[in-house]
């Protein structure tokens, strides 16, 4: 059996009982064409509805969460259980077309990526109206914070190396900013990421996303993930705002001839802040550096 040839598919599933069934017969049917020996691990999260009784109606693997440990920690959970290296991640609503999956694929293996996202900008996305600002603001962010041109942040489609995921679990998130944590850990750390256009269809059933509380949870796990990585990204930035205006005041003070406190603490302040983020960046080129040689 070809390494390059084991696939294994994980499904976070909760209260999706109008599509479940449908999604993994679907899977089979795409991947039935295929020469691809492949599994298709589902994972029951707490569902209160007919979910677990849908799965048992279908030809995949059933891990049961007693109660809902969240998206993010659904995908961890399958993703440990996997027996393959090349791991597929795709939703339980129906959304995403399972015939996409194969021109992921096929990107994943020809260029040897360690992820490989389905990007919805095809010609047939349906991502409600309401989601679209803050998706715009989070995908800004995430592009200045990494200097990487980033179609879509948070895709739920996509094929990814176990190998390289998993040393990340520490920092990406068990909610629904898995996708977010797990594109940043990846592009932060200089891995190989291709975007490949899909469509994107509208979902069965109610949407679990909460707009205002995941969105400020996108945010803050941005943040951490550059934080973790690229903290200079984050001190620079605060740094400039106080020690331009303690610049401005100096100047001020000069041509008056009366030195001020506020000029020099401003400038303290933007001296401490800038240390603050090169001490982080130096200790993360480091621990860098000490996990390049354990390897």
């Amino acid at each position: 059996m070809s390494i390059n040839n084991t696939i294994s598919i994980i499904v976070p599933a909760h209260n999706e009982e109008k599509s479940i069934y449908t999604t993994i017969t679907n899977l089979h049917k795409v991947m039935g064409q295929t020469e691809y020996t492949y599994e298709i691990i589902a994972v029951n999260d707490g569902s209160t509805d007919n979910t677990y009784e849908e799965l048992q109606k279908a030809d995949a693997q059933v891990i049961h969460n007693n109660y809902n440990l969240g998206y993010g920690a659904s995908l961890k959970l399958g993703i440990r259980h996997s027996n393959f290296d090349t791991i597929v991640i795709t939703d339980a609503d129906g959304t995403y077309p399972e015939e996409e999956i194969l021109k992921l694929l096929d990107n994943y293996f020809i260029y040897n990526c360690d992820m490989v996202v389905g990007a919805r900008t095809g010609e047939n996305v349906n991502i409600p109206l309401i989601r679209k600002p803050a998706k715009w603001c989070l995908t800004t962010l995430a592009k200045y914070l990494t200097r990487i041109d980033i179609p879509d942040l948070n895709s739920g489609l996509r094929v990814m190396k176990k190998t390289s995921v998993i040393p990340f679990f520490n920092v990406i998130s068990p909610g629904f900013s898995f996708t977010t944590t797990v594109t940043l850990a990846l592009h932060c750390n200089d891995y190989l990421v291709r975007y490949i256009p899909i469509n994107y269809l509208k979902r069965q059933g109610k949407s679990k996303i909460k707009p205002v509380r995941d969105t400020i949870d996108f945010f803050q796990k941005i943040f951490r993930i550059v934080m973790y990585f690229k903290p200079l990204k984050i001190f620079a930035p605060i740094a400039l705002i106080p020690g331009f205006f303690g610049l401005v005041f100096l100047i001020r003070d000069l041509i008056k001839m009366n030195l001020a406190q506020t000029s020099i603490l401003m400038l303290l302040t933007s001296f401490m802040i800038l240390s603050i983020g090169l001490l982080a960046d130096l200790i993360d080129k480091r621990l860098v550096i000490i996990t390049n040689i354990e390897k």
